[in-house]
């Protein structure tokens, strides 16, 4: 069977994601350039346990895993491979175009941080809590994005209706129709 075009529902939801991830990217290298440059000398506390301390982070989000920071730069491409797969293959929604957004450029950001920043393979990580790990944007990014793509996975996508009929419940990918 052959891939039919992306309908304009279908363009807008992966322009959407697409902007999303690019956002996300940019004010998340800004605030790791931002925390280098002005979290060197020791950190801010700003109010309650809010604190911003300069951390170098190897492992996944919130330090788990730590030591491993290659392997974290293999499951962030397959991640990212994933996620493409599924915004050009699969209907979606505007929530789930802008969760794959979200953890699209998290993961854009946390790679980029691992693989051209010179830290050994380690993220910049920033904001910290002081009762929770110290984290960054692209972290909290990832996190978010992947609550909102529980949350919206099943939706259909409004006004979506293919030249075959009106638009299945996710996961519809093309090709897959029986």
């Amino acid at each position: 069977m052959s891939a039919s075009a992306p309908t304009l529902e279908q363009s807008s939801a992966r322009g959407i994601a697409a902007i999303i991830a690019v956002v996300v990217i940019v004010l998340d290298q800004a605030s790791k350039s931002w925390a280098l440059s002005s979290l060197a000398e020791g950190p801010i506390d700003l109010f309650w346990t809010l604190r911003l301390r300069l951390a170098f982070n190897t492992g996944a989000a919130f330090s788990l895993g730590t030591g491993f920071p290659w392997l974290f730069v293999a499951l962030g491409a397959l991640v990212l491979c994933v996620l493409g797969v599924l915004a050009f293959r699969a209907r979606l929604s505007r929530g789930t175009a802008v969760a794959l957004g979200l953890v699209a450029g998290g993961a854009v950001g946390n790679l980029f941080d691992r693989v051209v920043r010179g830290h050994d393979g380690a993220v910049v990580d920033f904001i910290d809590l002081q009762w929770w790990p110290v984290f960054n944007l692209a972290d909290a990014s990832i996190c978010i994005g992947v609550v909102a793509l529980l949350l919206t996975w099943r939706e259909t996508p409004a006004k979506a209706e293919s030249a075959d009929g009106p638009v299945r419940a996710r996961p519809d990918f093309e090709g897959d129709q029986t």
